[in-house]
C-alpha cells in the first residue's frame, strides 16, 4: 500500500491555508464518532466552498480513483448531495464508442471539464488506462506508455490553464474489499454494482497492484499529487475527503443572507376542479 504523501497536511500544497481553520483540520474519529453531525457541519463548508467558486469563478476538478468497492462513490454522494447540480456536476463515463476510440485518449474527458464558477467530480478518470485498460489488455502497449509520458503534461496543462486539480486514490484492504463485495452480493439494492469486470478484476489483483503503484510513479507529480485516503471505515474516509478537499481551497464565506418571504396573495386564484386532474394513488397514508 502506498504511504500517504508529506504534502498530505493542513496546508495546501502551494503554501497557503484556507480561510477557514475548522476546515482544514485533519479528522481523526473513532467508532464513537459523531458522524452525521460532523457530516453536516463540512457539508455546510461545502455549501461555502460551492458560492466561493461561483462567485470567483474557479475551476475545479477532482478525480476519485481506487480499487472496487473503495468507497469512491459513496465519498462523492456525500460531497454532492447538499450541492447545487449545475454549479457541481458528476462525470462517470462508461465504454468508449467505437468513435470515441479513434480520438486522442484525453479528449472525451476534456469536453467535460468544468467553465468558470463549476466543480467537476470524476467517478473515475482518465486513470482507466493506467488501471483497467493496462490490466484487462484494453490497450496497446505502445498506447499505455504514451498514457505514462503524456498523462503528467497534460495535467500540468490543466493547472497552467488555472484548473484546481485534486486526485484521490481509495485504498481498502483485501479484506474489507472481500467483505464489501459478499456484502454487494446478498443486497439486491447494491448487486447492480458487481459488474463482469469487477469479478474478473478478481483474479487479476496482483496485476492491478503493480499497475497502480506504476501510475503512481510516473504521475504523482508536484502540479498535481495524488492523496491516497484509508478507505476500510468508510464514514471517517468519507469526512477526511471532505476535510481535505476544503483545506485545498482558500474560500470565504459568500452564503447569502436568509431572506424575508413575502406573503402570499392566494386569494386571487381560483383552483380549477379537483375533479378533473389525474392524481397518483395514494398507497401509502
Amino acid at each position: 500500500m502506498a504511504q500517504k504523501r508529506s504534502s498530505d497536511s493542513e496546508e495546501t500544497k502551494n503554501g497557503a491555508t484556507p480561510v477557514n481553520g475548522s476546515a482544514r483540520t485533519m479528522l481523526r474519529l473513532g467508532k464513537d464518532c459523531a458522524y452525521d453531525d460532523e457530516l453536516r457541519r463540512l457539508q455546510i463548508e461545502l455549501v461555502k466552498l460551492q458560492e466561493w467558486i461561483r462567485q470567483k469563478g474557479l475551476k475545479l476538478v477532482a478525480i476519485f480513483e481506487g480499487r472496487d468497492a473503495a468507497g469512491k462513490g459513496g465519498a462523492i454522494k456525500r460531497i454532492t448531495e447538499s450541492l447545487n447540480p449545475r454549479v457541481c456536476r458528476v462525470v462517470a463515463l462508461g465504454t468508449p464508442t467505437e468513435r470515441e476510440k479513434t480520438q486522442w485518449y484525453f479528449q472525451r474527458y476534456v469536453t467535460h471539464l468544468p467553465a468558470a464558477g463549476e466543480m467537476v467530480l470524476f467517478d473515475r478518470s482518465w486513470y482507466n488506462r493506467a488501471g483497467v485498460e493496462r490490466v484487462m489488455g484494453f490497450c496497446s502497449e505502445s498506447e499505455y506508455l504514451e498514457f505514462l509520458h503524456g498523462c503528467p503534461e497534460f495535467e500540468r496543462m490543466l493547472v497552467r490553464s488555472g484548473l484546481i486539480l485534486l486526485k484521490y486514490w481509495f485504498s481498502v484492504s483485501d479484506e474489507e474489499q472481500e467483505r464489501r463485495f459478499q456484502d454487494r452480493m446478498r443486497d439486491a439494492t447494491k448487486r447492480w454494482k458487481l459488474s463482469p469486470m469487477d469479478l474478473e478484476s478478481r483474479r487479476h489483483w496482483v496485476e492491478y497492484s503493480r499497475a497502480k503503484d506504476e501510475m503512481f510513479a510516473h504521475t504523482d507529480i508536484k502540479q498535481a499529487p495524488w492523496y491516497v485516503v484509508n478507505a476500510d471505515n468508510k464514514k471517517c474516509a468519507r469526512l477526511n475527503v471532505i476535510s481535505h478537499l476544503l483545506s485545498q481551497i482558500p474560500y470565504e464565506d459568500l452564503t447569502p443572507k436568509p431572506l424575508k418571504l413575502p406573503p402570499l396573495d392566494a386569494e386571487k386564484y381560483l383552483r380549477p376542479p379537483i375533479h378533473e386532474q389525474n392524481f397518483v394513488p395514494e398507497v401509502y397514508k
